[in-house]
């Protein structure tokens, strides 16, 4: 019984023993447990903190962003409304100054007949309007195209090449010799013929004294008159004027006076200047190749362009009201 009791009291012992190691191995391991919970807790604090301060930051940033974007919206807002007041205004300058132009044009075609620089104004004008690219404008443009194209089917003139060629002679009229200075050329000196005698010489030499005391000339035109030196003045002014009022026929496309201010300029060089010399030749070749110039096309108008942009312009008072 005592043996029993004895091992019963270490069995006990035993037992006890192992559980209190137990007990301070499970405690142990609860205060490691509860130090690494406090340090993960502690590590989850300051990331929480600083993902506060993030999302702070965020706020208001996306603040700021609204209230950008507000703005934005506002400065938005405005543009379009002032776009949209000042598009009406836009295309009616643009109408305006399509029409100075045309009118301009048609007054290119009227005055001096111009065909070129109205043509030129007619493509500007389609230029503006291609810019726009406006709906509305479609039969204004239509409407050029058509004038454009009657335009370019007018016979071409070339006025500023007239132009010059007539300046030309103009500018050598000073210097055309007249008929009553006309000078026969020198005759042709004959060779002296080798080992002639003395007194052969002597006779042929008389012979072509006497030849030049005499001239008998076959004339096919009248005697040229004679002028004296103011006469000369006033005839050569005359003729300049004659040809600068060919020139301004010329710009005005008046055929009729054109081909008669010509004609009497060509009359008065075969009356008053020498035919035979070669500067008055060449200007009696230009004056009869400006004669033959054609300038009898009708020109076309531009009425057509111009009821296109004015009805147009009606429209938009239209609208307006």
């Amino acid at each position: 019984m005592i043996a029993l009791a004895a091992a019963l009291a270490a069995a006990i012992a035993a037992v006890w023993i192992d559980a209190r190691n137990r007990d301070r191995q499970l405690r142990t391991e609860v205060a490691q447990r509860l130090a690494e919970l406090d340090a993960g807790d502690k590590v989850l604090r300051a990331a929480l903190v600083a993902a506060q301060d993030s999302l702070r930051d965020a706020q208001a940033k996306i603040a700021l962003l609204e209230n950008r974007l507000a703005e934005s919206q506002t400065q938005q807002a405005a543009l379009d409304a002032l776009y949209r007041e000042l598009a009406p205004s836009r295309d009616e300058w643009a109408l305006t100054e399509v029409e100075q132009v045309l009118l301009l044009a048609s007054q290119q075609l009227q005055l001096a007949g111009n065909v070129s620089a109205a043509l030129a104004a007619l493509q500007l004008a389609d230029a503006k309007l291609q810019r726009l690219n406006r709906p509305q404008f479609v039969p204004l443009r239509r409407a050029l195209a058509r004038d454009m194209d009657r335009l370019k089917a007018v016979p071409y003139v070339d006025v500023v090449g007239i132009s010059l060629r007539l300046d030309q002679a103009i500018a050598g009229i000073d210097a055309l010799p007249l008929a009553l200075e006309e000078r026969l050329p020198p005759p042709a000196q004959e060779a002296p013929a080798k080992d002639v005698p003395g007194w052969r010489r002597f006779l042929r030499d008389a012979w072509q004294d006497l030849r030049q005391l005499v001239r008998i000339e076959n004339l096919d035109r009248p005697e040229a008159p004679l002028l004296t030196p103011p006469q000369q003045f006033f005839l050569r002014e005359n003729l300049k004027l004659r040809l600068l009022s060919a020139r301004f026929d010329l710009l005005f496309r008046d055929q009729a006076n054109f081909r008669a201010d010509l004609a009497a300029a060509d009359v008065w060089l075969k009356k008053y200047f020498d035919t035979r010399a070669k500067p008055v030749q060449s200007l009696q070749t230009l004056l009869k190749e400006l004669r033959a110039t054609d300038m009898s096309t009708e020109l076309p108008g531009l009425a057509g362009s111009l009821d296109a942009v004015r009805v147009l312009q009606l429209a938009r008072e239209k609208r307006m009201r």
